[in-house]
């Protein structure tokens, strides 16, 4: 699988890329049709509220994409939140296709 990373408007560490990378590898225990994943980390301004990293994943499946956004205080808790919702997606995907077969 191959996974892009975007970071907007700032330049993200080696680890939280690394990070990431391994989540998503994960999911492939739920979703065999996984084919890439593009990742956008951005920082929204939001005050003085201080949940304001941004993750959004798309992954690029047979038939429709799978995508989520959550934000969080850090980018790797907003990244476990995101993948933990592509994963549930994946699950109810492959689920449909296994019925619809």
């Amino acid at each position: 699988m191959n996974i892009n990373v975007h970071s907007i408007h700032f330049d993200a560490d080696e680890k939280l890329v690394a990070f990431i990378q391994e989540k998503i590898e994960k999911l492939s225990q739920f979703h065999d049709g996984i084919l890439n994943a593009a990742v956008f980390l951005r920082l929204e301004h939001d005050g003085d509220n201080r949940e304001n990293k941004v993750v959004e994943i798309r992954l690029s499946v047979p038939g429709n994409d799978l995508f989520a956004k959550r934000q969080g205080k850090t980018f790797e808790e907003a990244a476990i939140d995101t993948v933990e919702a592509l994963r549930s997606q994946a699950g109810r995907t492959k689920e449909r296709l296994r019925n619809a077969s």
